[in-house]
């Protein structure tokens, strides 16, 4: 199928009639759930809608399974920051009894930093969360992960300009 993007609520409807019953099958092999797979699919399509692609797309499902595969990933790594949310909530002794609000906007704030901080080196990033959030200060950082203060500071300056560079973007999107 080819989809000429030039019209887009045409475009997304036939896309959708045609391949969202794949799209879901796809993503319930990958999970094994039903109700994931049917979220997922349903954002995904969301991002068809709110994507500015305006180019022919010759192969819908390579399109959508990219987006699938995104959206996976995405959902693996919220879990992921939920669960290592408890843990610390139950480390400190606090309990599990926030409010589901607040749950949900702390999860977010979460899965925000570890977007933003996608892509940078693993010593990078872990000097940079040193920093920011166990207020360490960079000769401490040094000495606990036995490199110069130097290449903290340089591992430093990359994570503030990575930072700033993806707050940019973010804000050129949207």
């Amino acid at each position: 199928m080819s989809v000429n993007t030039a019209s887009p609520a045409p475009v997304v409807e036939a896309l959708y009639v045609e391949h969202a019953g794949w799209l879901r099958a796809w993503l319930r092999r990958r999970l094994s759930n039903e109700s994931d797979a049917a979220d997922l699919t349903q954002d995904a399509f969301v991002r068809v809608i709110c994507s500015r692609h305006t180019e022919e797309l010759r192969q819908p499902r390579d399109f959508l399974a990219t987006i699938g595969r995104g959206l996976v990933a995405d959902l693996f790594r919220r879990r992921t920051l939920e669960r290592a949310y408890l843990d610390a909530l139950a480390l400190h002794g606090e309990e599990h009894g926030h409010s589901a609000e607040a749950y949900a906007s702390a999860i977010d704030v979460l899965v925000e930093i570890d977007t933003m901080l996608d892509g940078l080196g693993a010593k990078v990033k872990q000097v940079f969360l040193l920093s920011q959030f166990e207020g360490l200060p960079y000769a401490q950082i040094a000495g606990r992960l036995n490199v110069s203060l130097r290449t903290v500071n340089s591992h430093m300056a990359k994570a503030m300009e990575h930072c700033c560079l993806r707050q940019l973007d973010r804000m050129a999107q949207g």
